[in-house]
């Protein structure tokens, strides 16, 4: 049988209806579709493709099941290293990753290993009746901090081994960044639900509402009879560019505008924590949270939203897939572009005018690209006297995160490097004994399936470590 050359097209809501509502963008293969696609695989002898998988899935194996139909068998071989595979399915740059190492990629397009985990992981999701089952106890504790996708993962590893997992986080609902930062087109929340329904059938116990190193130190973890802590708390604190009229109203960082969209329902119609709806928005940032916020302005009713990136086309961060998504619901990029300045408006002759202190737009520096910086990307340099100012009711700044300090500054002896990241070794290892770190927190905003794989890394070496190994 001859292979096709090109992946399976997925099936997604056309671009003028998916812009104005938030269900999922893409619709997912259906089962004949799973397995067509599954069948490109060639099977490979040296299986490059889990080399390029942060957690080590066996794809040829679950890829070989899903051709013959047995999606709960490829979903088990899944589950072996992969804690969350619906989202994994939906939200890892595959392109960059497991599929960017595929034989098939070499003449033709690689395989859509992500369409076809997803499909398995919803089947599975969609039709398993037998609940997980929680092994016998060994008899120790292991503390986690944060919901996130590196927690989840390090807790979930755990439990399979029998720990007794307690995983605290500080919001309201579990799921860290997959819940308050990744729009519901992008990821379900009931997907993520699911996955965490599962943990606790595990034995994870999920404590919400508890903000380590002010509700309870890391510490006092250990002297509640906890033998090893793992850190996951993610990279929740916003960068700021630090120019003239961040202050103004109408001025969020990404993270505060898709937390109150994504968490706290901010699209309802009379929300508890609102966002500014309408008007012409401009989103500083060229990585996937800042086509993430476009895409959410664009949604609730946004006249314009205009992506501003001081780069070109090619050193854009983001996703090709949520590029091109954004193109396709009609977001202007305004490339090789920088704000310097955020402008308000301001009455001299009424000082109670109720427009007083809200954004109208901001001052735009024009770019060129010149040498390249110790990454390698080529800087972008402001083109002297080529500014221009355009109207804006909305500014959101999406140029990264770091780690909040809140757990450095109240545990003694942890050790951070200049962003603020928790230095580990090649096993998560902090500088201080027991205490693994992992994700966001140590390497500032990265990938969902990059804090999967430190938290699987770090797993294992706590058990290595409680078990004497």
């Amino acid at each position: 049988m001859a292979l096709d050359p090109k992946k399976h097209e997925m099936p997604s809501q056309a671009p003028e209806v998916r812009a104005h509502n938030f269900n999922e963008v893409a619709l997912g293969y259906t089962a004949e579709l799973a397995v067509a696609e599954a069948n490109r695989c060639l099977n490979c002898k040296n299986k490059p493709c889990i080399a390029g998988c942060p957690v080590n899935i066996d794809i040829p194996a679950f890829l070989q099941l899903a051709k013959t139909g047995d999606f709960e068998g490829a979903y088990q071989v899944i589950n072996k290293t992969s804690s969350l595979p619906a989202v994994c399915g939906r939200v890892c740059p595959q392109e960059t990753q497991c599929e960017s190492k595929c034989t098939m990629g070499i003449r033709f397009e690689p395989v859509g290993i992500g369409r076809v985990e997803r499909f398995v992981a919803d089947w599975h999701n969609a039709n398993a009746t037998e609940k997980a089952k929680a092994p016998a106890p060994n008899g120790h504790r292991v503390a986690i901090v944060g919901s996130g996708p590196s927690g989840l993962t390090c807790a979930g590893d755990l439990a399979k081994k029998g720990y007794a997992v307690t995983i605290f986080e500080a919001l309201h609902k579990a799921g860290g960044v997959l819940v308050y930062g990744i729009p519901e087109f992008r990821l379900p929340k009931a997907i993520v639900g699911k996955e965490v329904e599962t943990l606790k059938e595990l034995g994870v116990d999920l404590q919400t509402n508890v903000v380590i190193g002010k509700t309870l130190t890391i510490d006092e973890l250990f002297e509640d009879g906890y033998e090893a802590v793992f850190v996951g708390s993610g990279a929740g604190l916003p960068n700021f560019m630090n120019i003239p009229g961040e202050s103004f109203k109408g001025v969020y960082s990404a993270n505060e505008f898709l937390t109150r969209n994504n968490l706290m329902k901010a699209y309802n119609a009379d929300p508890d924590t609102p966002v500014m709806k309408g008007g012409k928005v401009i989103v500083v940032g060229g990585g996937n949270v800042a086509m993430d916020a476009a895409r959410t302005a664009l949604r609730l009713g946004a006249e314009k939203v205009s992506i501003v990136y001081r780069r070109s086309m090619e050193e854009l961060p983001a996703r090709r897939e949520e590029v091109e998504h954004a193109i396709e619901e009609g977001i202007d990029f305004q490339l090789l572009r920088n704000p310097v300045e955020i402008l308000g408006y301001k009455n001299p002759d009424n000082p109670r005018d109720e427009r007083n202190g809200f954004v109208i737009g901001a001052r735009i520096q024009e770019m060129e690209l010149g040498e390249p910086d110790a990454k390698g990307r080529r800087r972008p340099v402001p083109i002297p006297g080529a500014i221009y100012e355009m109207e804006a009711d909305t500014v959101i700044i999406a140029i990264g995160t770091s780690p909040n300090p809140l757990i450095k500054d109240t545990t003694e002896g942890l050790e951070v490097n200049s962003h603020g990241g928790f230095v580990v070794n090649e096993d998560g290892l902090t500088s201080r004994k027991g205490i693994y770190a992992g994700g966001d927190a140590v390497t500032g905003a990265a990938t969902v399936i990059s804090a999967m794989g430190a938290g699987k890394v770090a797993a294992k070496a706590i058990d290595e470590y409680l078990s004497g190994k």
